[in-house]
């Protein structure tokens, strides 16, 4: 009998990487919310938007990955480049 163990982990490494700068205020910023689409994010996200609207922001978007367990769509990345900010959740 073989067992094959899998290694889950990426093989490279990324070239360089670099947080971004954070905002001083959220003050008529555009904020992304992603969900992975399960039950739990909803009131999550309800409440999340609520208060980033009372601090000013200019606008909340709200995405739903397609698909709870892979990365974010490649349209989901490209409608982040308008976003100041972005908040990803997971809920069951």
């Amino acid at each position: 009998m073989t067992i094959e163990v899998l290694d889950p982990t990426h093989g490279e490494e990324p070239s360089e990487f670099r947080s971004a700068p954070r905002l001083s205020s959220l003050d008529g910023a555009v904020v992304g919310l992603i969900s992975n689409g399960k039950q739990g994010t909803v009131v999550f996200f309800d409440a999340l938007e609520d208060a980033l609207r009372r601090r000013g922001t200019a606008e909340v978007e709200r995405i739903t990955k397609a698909n709870y367990s892979a990365p974010a769509e490649p349209a989901v990345v490209d409608r982040a480049k308008r976003w100041q900010a972005v908040v990803a959740g997971v809920g069951d």
